[in-house]
């Protein structure tokens, strides 16, 4: 049977994680779940925890200080990495990402796929509630990744992915230029050097309806300096 780990961050995210945890265990009855809390002061870890002590498929990791969203994806896939689980997907924890799509990032991973990528930017993929601004600038960064990294993939910052866990243990050691949102990209190009194979399957990818977006104009400028150097060091 796959042993199957969906990975979430979450940081003050109490609007959406009680329905999101339900639609994911509703998509894969047979997954467990780790969210990955940086201590939200609105009380989302708690209802992890509390979850948890009621569900054994649910698991919380409370980190303290707003450590950044890579860092918790990082500490996500390490926790798979040591628990021999096959399979971790990551997603958003607001909705963002279809949990419906999950069997299908699944089902792509056939051998010899290392990584299926929800793809916005594939035939039948697409974005809505975004405003003009952000579309475009989501455009410019995954071409400044592409061009920097020698990604071919043609969404390589989106969060939503299924990884197979013993390809992603060969890229995990070592330190990560990236703790914010750059460190998607970043795992993408260390995946490819090491000669994975990737994969796209179109997914509708939905603005969030409830509480905060995190990213700001410094983590974007951040992620842009990143990639850069993440590609120029090789």
């Amino acid at each position: 049977m796959t042993k199957l780990l969906v990975a979430i961050a979450a940081y003050n995210e109490m609007e959406n994680i009680p329905a999101l945890l339900d639609a994911v265990l509703a998509a894969v009855p047979d997954a467990e779940i780790l969210v990955v809390d940086d201590d939200s002061p609105d009380g989302t870890g708690r209802y992890v925890r509390e979850r948890s002590a009621q569900d054994p498929r649910i698991r919380c990791m409370i980190r303290h200080g707003k450590r950044g969203l890579g860092s918790a994806v990082l500490d996500a896939f390490r926790h798979a990495a040591a628990h021999d689980y096959d399979f971790v997907i990551n997603m958003d924890a607001d909705f963002s990402h279809p949990p419906e799509k999950i069997p299908e990032l699944l089902r792509a991973m056939n051998e010899p796929v290392d990584a299926a990528i929800g793809s916005r930017y594939v035939t039948g993929g697409k974005i809505l509630g975004w405003p003009a601004h952000r579309k475009i600038m989501s455009r410019l960064i995954n071409l400044w990744a592409g061009l920097c990294l020698g990604l071919k993939t043609r969404d390589n910052s989106g969060a939503f992915r299924c990884y197979r866990v013993e390809t992603l243990r060969r890229v995990l050691e070592g330190p990560f230029r990236s703790q914010g949102y750059s460190f998607f990209e970043e795992i993408l190009y260390r995946l490819k050097k090491n000669g994975a194979v990737l994969t796209e399957i179109p997914i509708t990818f939905t603005d969030r309806t409830r509480g905060r977006s995190k990213i700001n104009k410094k983590e974007a400028v951040q992620a842009v300096w990143n990639i850069f150097v993440i590609g120029w060091r090789g």
